[in-house]
């Protein structure tokens, strides 16, 4: 091959380069600016991150991607690094999915309570019960429709401790587990008018479509605190842990803090959440 025509072929060779080389940069770009966060059906649910993620895109130029599961199997992804951030409210698992080195930061940056909501004329007398494991105790001995998640998730996970606290559940004809989010959950119960347990904000979002009421006011055992959980990219190397580290630090930010204050108070009536500082 002559000088000439090997020039040519070099030409070629650098131009495909440079014509290639936006294009594997384009092909990388969703990776690293895009965030995979594993929240709770609960908090998709309010449609706070739909009013989250804009906010975030124009102050890091980070974009997310929601997978709304159970806290439970949003830590399961956590685990298997199919997830950049955890947003969850079950602090038990949150706590051994630390110490088991998953993830390297974890930080309340929300709460409100749960609440029992059944019919209104509340056929278990669960309203007038001095405290939350009576009120369970009363729906028991009454056989009322309870409907549960049954899928592992926060929720689920705090019904079960109640259900401890209240001496123990004794499952009845009338005890149902969905397998579902918190949404479906709650329109089997009032379908079936039973009883549940659900988050406040998952309720508000919910109020006008169902004939439930809220049964119990905020007592301690029904604190409801979510955390955002960053997780160690030097154990899941497919981890975008800088997108991880912004996004955590943003629901921190007075941005989001101050958002909080007053999300859902238009739309619902009341805000559906706590910021972290309350």
């Amino acid at each position: 091959m002559g000088n000439g025509q090997w020039g040519m072929v070099k030409c070629v060779v650098i131009s495909i380069a440079h014509c290639l080389l936006p294009i594997a940069l384009i092909a990388q770009e969703p990776a690293s600016r895009s965030v995979i966060v594993a929240t709770t059906t609960s908090l998709n649910d309010t449609g706070l991150l739909d009013s989250i993620a804009p906010l975030f895109r124009r102050a890091t130029g980070f974009t997310i991607r929601v997978v709304a599961v159970g806290s439970g199997q949003a830590l399961k992804m956590g685990e298997r690094g199919d997830a950049d951030v955890i947003m969850a409210h079950s602090p038990a698992a949150e706590s051994t999915f630390m110490a088991q080195g998953h993830g390297t930061r974890r930080r309340a940056f929300a709460s409100n309570y749960f609440t029992l909501v059944g019919p209104p004329d509340d056929p278990a007398g669960a309203r007038s019960a001095p405290d939350m494991a009576e009120a369970l105790r009363r729906i028991a001995a009454s056989r009322a429709i309870f409907v549960s998640r049954g899928d592992s998730s926060g929720t689920h996970v705090r019904e079960i401790g109640l259900w401890r606290r209240a001496g123990g559940l004794t499952r009845w004809p009338g005890y149902l587990e969905t397998g579902q989010g918190q949404a479906p959950t709650m329109l089997v119960a009032d379908e079936r008018r039973g009883y549940a347990l659900t988050d406040r904000s998952t309720y508000g979002t919910l109020r006008r479509r169902v004939e439930l009421v809220p049964l119990r006011d905020a007592e301690p055992a029904l604190l409801n605190i979510y955390s955002v959980i960053e997780l160690n990219g030097a154990r899941l190397p497919r981890v975008n842990a800088r997108g991880a580290t912004a996004f955590a630090d943003f629901l921190l930010s007075d941005a989001v803090q101050n958002l909080l204050r007053t999300y859902g108070q238009s739309r619902f009536g009341a805000p559906l959440f706590l910021p972290a500082g309350r």
